[in-house]
């Protein structure tokens, strides 16, 4: 462990009894049992392995490891992720991946922000950390497009959406709608974060490659589609501006290109059809403006719905 993570350690004084480790698996049999008895070193027992029926001794080395095994009752990372959230009980939450790509010593990087209040979720940024052939170049590329995506779609300054390293407190997840069964639940759960006006922030993770003996259950191309397609249909919730507003460029550049045409050809359909283009990303842009104005109206009544619920709890709290 390094002296960093030493004094993220000793500056943190809480029951870990209250942290609830959660660890969703497909085959990871080579790689749980040292995630496992990582966290045990660190002194967390409460340790719940959601297993997506594997087909290797995934199920037998998490129990012998001493973690609670439950077989998920679907398919997909999302639904075991969601199955979790629905059996879990205790304040705090830790997920992590299966593989053994991540320190179960920078749990506390991750709960500091969140035992301090002044986060309610927590990501480990593993591209900010990641060693050497961590990622394939491949899977590095096509992270950091889909980040870059993210970050102007949803104007944030996140850096790895896709990472599977979190800690959040139990309420944040009680107030998220989650939905998603397969890869693209990570993104789902950080816009619902945003949606929900959740306190989230970022801290770097290291990031190792996975072992030979563990197989990737991402598919670059298939998810890596799956996962774009979700940032732009999300932000038609959280940024119309750009989930309209992106169909207005291909407009415009086909009005320039019909009134270039025009002006060199004199041939006035080519000056119709610029206008007809110009008009259409006028709309679409105003589409996105309308939308936009109800989109704020709607978390200013989320934001008050949700601030009358707390004054109504403490009251409560208080008889």
């Amino acid at each position: 462990m390094s002296s960093e993570n030493n004094d993220e350690k000793n500056n943190l004084i809480f029951d870990k009894n209250d942290v609830c480790i959660f660890i969703p698996v497909l085959n990871e049999e080579y790689a749980i049992k040292g995630v496992i008895e990582d966290f045990k070193k660190e002194g967390f027992y409460n340790i719940l392995v959601v297993d997506g029926n594997s087909k290797d001794k995934t199920r037998e080395v998490a129990e012998e490891a001493g973690a609670r095994v439950v077989i998920q009752s679907g398919k997909g990372k999302g639904q075991a992720m969601i199955q979790a959230f629905s059996m879990i009980h205790s304040k705090y939450i830790v997920m992590i991946d299966g593989d053994g790509t991540e320190l179960a010593s920078e749990i506390y990087r991750l709960l500091n922000p969140v035992l301090e209040g002044k986060a309610d979720h927590v990501a480990g940024d593993r591209i900010a950390g990641r060693t050497e052939k961590a990622f394939t170049p491949v899977n590095l590329f096509g992270n950091k497009m889909m980040n870059w995506i993210f970050r102007i779609a949803f104007c944030s300054n996140l850096y790895d959406i896709l990472t599977g390293y979190r800690a959040f407190t139990r309420e944040s997840i009680q107030e998220l709608d989650l939905k998603k069964h397969n890869f693209v639940i990570e993104t789902e759960l950080t816009v619902e974060c945003l949606m929900k006006e959740q306190r989230l922030i970022e801290v770097p993770v290291t990031y190792y490659p996975r072992a030979k003996e563990v197989a990737s259950k991402l598919h670059p191309i298939k998810d890596g589609y799956r996962i774009s397609t979700a940032v732009y249909k999300y932000s038609r919730f959280y940024n119309p501006i750009f989930f309209f507003g992106i169909w207005s460029v291909p407009l415009l550049l086909l009005a320039a290109v019909s009134a270039g045409y025009a002006y060199y050809s004199e041939n006035q359909l080519f000056l119709f059809s610029a206008g007809l283009f110009f008009l259409m990303a006028v709309m679409v842009l105003l589409a996105g403006f309308v939308s936009d104005i109800n989109t704020m109206l709607h978390r200013k009544t989320l934001k008050a719905m949700k601030a009358h619920r707390k004054q109504n709890e403490q009251e409560y709290d208080q008889f």
